[in-house]
């Protein structure tokens, strides 16, 4: 990406009246190539399974039009026929909010019925111009896209969300008309104004919980709310594997002590050139925090020390397997995916010289040669987690 700063990417969801199934979707896709990035926020009609397949079908029609850059408008009377039809409401309905960023911070956000979103460049509103789209067809008509163009710049947040959220605590007597997009507003101010750089993560789980509270904490319809905050990105240096020449340990710890960010070496014939190369001792904790694995180590100047493929492996499960809310432990796996989720730009370095031991066919069949097992976490980190990661060999 050639902006000058990192996209930070949280959605958070509360169910209808504790349903197990949300009826507002969620979906996002970074197409690497381009150096563009897409998000879709839909709120499918009603709730439970009937919303969420509304929801889910319009979400991923999006994503998949708007991926080779179909006309939105074409796109969105496309999906409006293909959607079901609600057999007592009589009405294939879904709303949606996107969102695109281009590689260098152009911006576009494009609504249909969702509320309005709040674009704030610090803690001032900024509100671009608004073209509107009519969409043709019988069953489209007097419907109306909203699309939204600017070009983002650091410190820049957009906060969208379902009617979940705007609508909460209607018919109470403090909020009898609901929380309204005014009222958000001045929330989530007032949180920025207390905390300059709240994540994207703390803002959005504030705004559920706040609009939950609004409900009696009881939800009366799905609720989400979406954040990108364009801020400084967080590096990170993984370096896994010894050199395939010895002759290259120097350039990998030089590589290492220039590195600005945090600094994480998996591997104890890694971690022993580094200490060799740095002059720098290894110290090896006594206590063991997760059964399957061997203990961290410490280096000076390096954030995290932990043995290789072993660690590997399970921060490649633990990524696979992770959703929202889960608690990571303290174990070397879980404390490597914590710094992993926590950072934006991930560069990792693996050296290519074969291990012997990893060959050894009476070894349990997930212990994959290196190489393999870090493809796997790059590919889970940029599609899942939608990170930058940089993957070089030494």
């Amino acid at each position: 990406m050639s902006s000058n700063f990192y996209i930070e990417v949280e959605c958070q969801q509360k169910n209808f009246n504790g349903q197990s199934i949300c009826g507002d979707v969620f979906m996002s896709r970074k197409i690497k190539e381009e150096g563009r990035t897409i998000l879709v926020l839909s709120d499918g009609l009603g709730s439970g399974v009937k919303a969420n397949v509304l929801g889910t079908l319009t979400a991923s029609m999006i994503l998949n039009y708007m991926k080779v850059n179909k006309d939105i408008r074409k796109a969105a009377e496309v999906i409006m026929k293909t959607l079901p039809v609600c057999s007592k409401r009589k009405a294939s309905y879904s709303t949606f909010t996107i969102v695109e960023i281009e590689c260098d911070g152009e911006t576009r956000i494009i609504r249909y019925d969702n509320p309005e979103c709040l674009i704030l460049r610090g803690l001032e509103s900024f509100t671009p111009d608004c073209e509107e789209l009519s969409l043709t067809g019988d069953r489209n008509e007097g419907k109306v896209l909203y699309s939204y163009r600017f070009m983002a710049q650091k410190e820049d947040r957009i906060v969208f969300c379902s009617d979940g959220v705007t609508n909460s605590g209607m018919g109470s007597t403090r909020l009898p008309f609901g929380w309204g997009l005014d009222n958000l507003d001045a929330y989530v101010k007032g949180l920025i104004r207390r905390q300059p750089f709240i994540s994207a993560r703390q803002l959005g789980v504030s705004v559920v919980d706040r609009a939950c509270a609004n409900y009696g904490n009881k939800p009366k319809d799905d609720t989400s709310c979406g954040v990108l905050y364009f801020r400084e990105p967080r590096n990170l240096l993984i370096c896994t594997g010894p050199p395939y020449e010895k002759s290259k340990d120097a350039q990998l710890a030089k590589q290492v002590v220039e590195f600005v960010g945090k600094k994480v070496v998996c591997g104890g014939t890694t971690a022993g050139i580094i200490s060799r190369e740095i002059q720098a001792p290894i110290e090896v904790e006594l206590t063991i925090t997760d059964s399957e694995l061997p203990p961290i180590s410490h280096i000076n100047g390096i954030d995290l020390v932990t043995e290789g493929i072993l660690t590997l492996g399970k921060v490649y499960r633990l990524l696979k397997n992770y959703r929202q809310n889960l608690s990571l432990r303290q174990g070397p796996a879980d404390l490597l995916v914590r710094v992993l989720l926590e950072s934006d730009k991930i560069f990792i370095i693996n050296g290519t010289k074969i291990n012997v031991a990893h060959q050894d066919p009476n070894l349990p069949m997930e212990l994959e040669i290196r190489r393999t097992v870090v493809k796997n976490i790059v590919a889970l980190l940029e599609e899942k987690f939608l990170k930058e990661v940089d993957l070089s060999y030494i």
